[in-house]
């Protein structure tokens, strides 16, 4: 065989690669930044810092984000998939050659009519079930189903008892052999104390497990479910904190109803969110399995978690329903390439109408979802394809770290049933929420769709209303609630009024000049269902004023023009109230908009000055 390389070429192993480059230094990367901190106005000449700092963004548990990771931040040894502590995934191969388990959600009261919507899923990709429904119509909903090869995960709330026995029972007369039998039978009576404010119970779900266990190797029975912390508000290490101190619970009630630990650990899976924070979420699956395997180290255990992720119903808006589907898409991509052995994709219009409304379009996208991240983009085609990511490995450890800190806190309460009742976590996550609601309503977590671009001519996507099922419990949230309830008024005023409430843009100056400030200022009103008129370049701007049937402007330009003009153009327009895009003060101004503001504040006042009710 020729020898293509030629006799003298360098071995591969011996390769530099970027050889004939200079090689870069950190205090080189440091004088550009510092450069481009300057033009922008971000850096004080006199600054004698890292100029990197003034980059460097938080997260809602304290983790600094830097700009910029090198090896020298990677944490140690991270093992290697497949062993303990499983940062690198539970499983040597990772979900090469199979991919993670595509599990649905299906809901609803009427069986008939949630199996056809299973048996379209199951035709479509679908392989496992994740299923709610009153027990008796279990067996209709499950018509059809091979239930040895589509596992089946009941949620089932307090019912979870008589739903695992209407399962057990299909298992039975459809002569499926114990040991070929797969399933999760869902008793979490800790998610429903926290959705719901009921007492704990523990000792019938353990009683259930330890019935299951000695028959039933692939059948798990409890579900530690994070969801509930991470919809009331709460942060990553929050959420895995409650995560694994409920673990932990079930564990100490299992063994005392007689299982072994290992065995005990094997009925257990833990459901988490997963968001549009792609690295956020493969960091929280990746530090998940570390903060289980140190629990298994010490409590006398192997098996590493089973993972549910399930993209988060806090993220998801009514408004623009559209742009979920990104959201779901990148959330889906962070949960398998965390590691997650089971993915949920929630569909797009989820948070619009209840689930078994769902139509057949926006099941079938939510299936496809996973078919073109694993079919068409290989995502499983490597084990922990995140692993040796500097910024990843780092952003895991940090996560660990304040997540064991939220676990020993708790443990430290007396265990998660006691900070429940006590009210003490409902009062970090409220803690929690009202940061993150703070950085929504200023738009520093801008939300595309509603309070970024929205589109007030959107048509609307139509479901049957969600309907509060329980009182009590954790506060359910969704990221978008605030922006979504102005929007909500803004519509009821259109059908009562025949048009939208609306602010006029007084626009100062040359029209590349007032251009951004204008689209900032529509951008913000719109946001809140209101309709932003500007008439362009006019000589009278009052006379525009008078014909557009505002009551109230804002003035957009440019901060000479502003000093120029806007006290004359205030008093010309003769507008009930006069707001300006920017900062300063000026006579007949009588408030602003800018960067940073508190838009749902500014956009509420709006609407009771122009009597928009709530």
């Amino acid at each position: 065989m020729t020898d293509v390389a030629g006799p003298e070429s360098v071995p591969i192993s011996e390769l530099d690669l970027a050889a004939e480059f200079p090689q870069a230094t950190r205090a080189q990367w440091q004088e550009l930044v510092a450069g481009v901190l300057r033009k922008s106005g971000k850096l004080p000449e006199d600054f004698a810092g890292a100029p990197e700092s003034k980059l460097v963004t938080r997260t809602y548990d304290g983790i600094e984000i830097q700009p910029l990771y090198t090896a020298e931040d990677v944490p140690g040894d991270i093992g290697f998939p497949g062993l303990p502590p499983y940062v690198r995934g539970s499983r040597p191969d990772g979900q090469v050659g199979t991919g993670w388990d595509v599990r649905a959600r299906f809901a609803g009261e009427d069986g008939r009519a949630v199996n056809k919507a299973i048996l379209a899923d199951l035709e479509g990709g679908v392989t496992s079930v994740w299923l709610s429904v009153p027990p008796p119509a279990l067996a209709d909903a499950l018509n059809e189903v091979y239930l040895d090869l589509a596992p089946v995960v009941l949620d089932a709330g307090a019912q979870y008892e008589a739903a695992a026995s209407e399962l057990l029972a299909l298992f039975t007369e459809r002569e499926i052999p114990a040991s070929e039998a797969a399933a999760v039978l869902g008793a979490d009576p800790i998610g429903l104390a926290a959705r719901s404010g009921s007492a704990v119970a523990l000792e019938p779900a353990a009683a259930l497990a330890a019935r299951v266990a000695g028959k039933y190797p692939n059948v798990r029975t409890i579900v530690a479910d994070g969801l509930p912390f991470h919809e009331a508000g709460g942060s990553d290490a929050q959420e895995l904190g409650a995560l694994v101190a409920a673990g932990v619970t079930y564990l100490r009630a299992l063994t005392d109803a007689g299982l072994a630990v290992e065995a005990a650990a094997g009925q257990l899976e833990f459901r988490l969110a997963a968001t549009a924070d792609q690295f956020s979420t493969i960091a929280k699956l990746r530090a998940a399995r570390r903060l289980w395997a140190r629990v298994a180290e010490v409590c006398g255990f192997t098996s590493p978690m089973r993972q549910h992720a399930v993209t988060s119903p806090a993220m998801l808006t009514r408004r623009d329903p559209w742009v979920n589907m990104l959201r779901t898409t990148v959330a889906c991509f962070g949960a398998g390439v965390g590691g997650a052995d089971a993915v949920t994709v929630l569909p797009f219009d989820a948070a619009i109408g209840r689930p078994e409304n769902t139509s057949a379009f926006s099941a079938r996208i939510a299936r496809n979802t996973h078919a073109v991240l694993l079919e068409e983009s290989k995502l499983a085609g490597v084990a922990d394809p995140a692993g040796g990511s500097w910024y990843v490995e780092k952003l895991t450890d940090d996560l660990a770290h304040a997540a064991w800190a939220e676990f020993t806190a708790i443990e430290g309460a007396g265990g998660l049933v006691a900070e429940l009742a006590s009210g003490a976590l409902a009062g970090r996550l409220a803690s929690t929420w009202e940061k993150r609601s703070k950085r929504i309503a200023t738009r520093r977590d801008p939300l595309t769709g509603v309070s970024e671009y929205p589109n007030l001519a959107e048509k609307p996507v139509v479901r049957e209303p969600v309907e509060a099922t329980v009182d009590g419990g954790l506060p359910r949230h969704r990221y978008a609630e605030g922006f979504e309830a102005l929007r909500d008024a803004s519509d009821a005023y259109l059908a009562s009024h025949g048009e939208r409430p609306k602010i006029f843009l007084a626009t100062l100056g040359p029209v590349a000049a007032h251009t951004a400030r204008a689209g900032f200022a529509a951008n913000l009103f719109q946001a809140g269902g209101i309709e932003a008129v500007n008439p362009g370049a006019t000589d009278d701007l009052p006379g525009a004023f008078r014909a557009s049937g505002a009551r109230i402007a804002c003035l957009c330009g440019t901060d000479d023009a502003y000093a120029a003009q806007a006290a004359d153009v205030a008093a010309a327009l003769g507008a009930e109230y006069v707001l300006l895009a920017g900062k300063g003060a000026y006579d007949g101004v009588d408030g602003n908009v800018f960067a940073g503001c508190d838009a749902l504040e500014v956009l509420d006042g709006l609407h009771a000055k122009l009597g928009v009710a709530r």
